[in-house]
């Protein structure tokens, strides 16, 4: 199994935590440019992933109901996998197409990880306001050695 991104939005929409496991795609020229580039790749990459996930979301409890959750979809690319925590807290995982359900996983991000190191730390910012992302060593840590023990 393949963990190609992971993504953690708010309950204000702002993406505030990205992390990918994929080897970086180096530019041909290494310049500020670039770099600002691949930022701003980055940050239109998290806007379309939001989007997918919040209209798939919708539509499943317009024709489900509100008991109907969006679990997951599959394309010939990638599988997307959704976990929504009580505060409204966006866990979004991409896998290979191969990867079974991971609601589990991300269920398991949220307890051990988020809540241990960024809800009890007196130090975290309860809000991310303007999109201030989580900067938390344990976290980071401990979310890429979680996905890599996965891999």
């Amino acid at each position: 199994m393949a963990v190609f991104s992971f993504y953690i939005f708010d309950r204000h929409t702002e993406c505030i935590y990205t992390k990918s496991w994929l080897p970086p795609v180096r530019p041909a020229s290494s310049s500020a440019a670039a770099a600002a580039a691949s930022s701003r790749r980055a940050s239109d990459d998290a806007k379309l992933v939001f989007g997918t996930v919040f209209s798939l979301r919708n539509m499943v409890r317009k024709l489900g109901g509100d008991d109907d959750a969006f679990i997951s979809y599959r394309t010939g690319q990638y599988k997307l996998h959704f976990y929504e925590t009580p505060a409204n807290l966006r866990f979004v995982l991409l896998t290979d197409t191969a990867s079974a359900s991971m609601r589990n996983v991300l269920h398991q991000i949220y307890i051990n990880l988020w809540v241990e190191y960024v809800v009890k730390n007196p130090l975290a910012p309860v809000d991310h306001k303007g999109g201030d992302g989580v900067k938390n060593e344990l976290f980071e840590l401990g979310l890429d050695q979680f996905i890599r023990g996965l891999m």
